[in-house]
């Protein structure tokens, strides 16, 4: 198989709310906007905006997005904890903390049902050194 792009796409009730979070709190930019699919892009990835009650999603795999997480790295986590819950007003599900596999991050509440995970990847104790390839 020879992939030319791949990217995820996430199934909401409201395509302009999740695509206007995705545009407004993470700097995407729109490349194709519809009622019912919107596609956003930045430099370097991906993402698309569908309305999971769309007639091209198959009967029975329509349902709200659930146990999504999408990982976001960024060179100063807390710089933009400060921006996004402090200033913009997010839902915080995990507050900022560093990790000892190597990660400063949190986790805030996206549209649909999403979580978005904002990490900075940060040294790792020796415990977990020896993990990374």
């Amino acid at each position: 198989m020879e992939i030319t792009s791949f990217y995820p796409v996430l199934m909401v009730d409201d395509v302009s709310a999740a695509a206007r979070f995705y545009r407004e709190e993470l700097g995407f930019d729109t490349t194709f906007e519809a009622d019912w699919y919107v596609s956003l892009r930045f430099d370097g990835g991906e993402l698309a905006i569908l309305d999971r009650t769309h007639e091209t999603i198959p009967e029975g795999f329509r349902a709200p997005v659930t146990g999504l997480l999408l990982n976001v790295e960024v060179p100063d986590a807390a710089a933009e904890h400060a921006r996004l819950v402090g200033e913009r007003g997010l839902i915080e599900r995990l507050a900022l903390r560093d990790e000892d596999f190597g990660q400063r991050h949190f986790i805030v509440e996206a549209p649909g049902g999403v979580l978005i995970d904002v990490i900075e990847p940060i040294e790792p104790s020796a415990e977990f050194t020896a993990a990374y390839a």
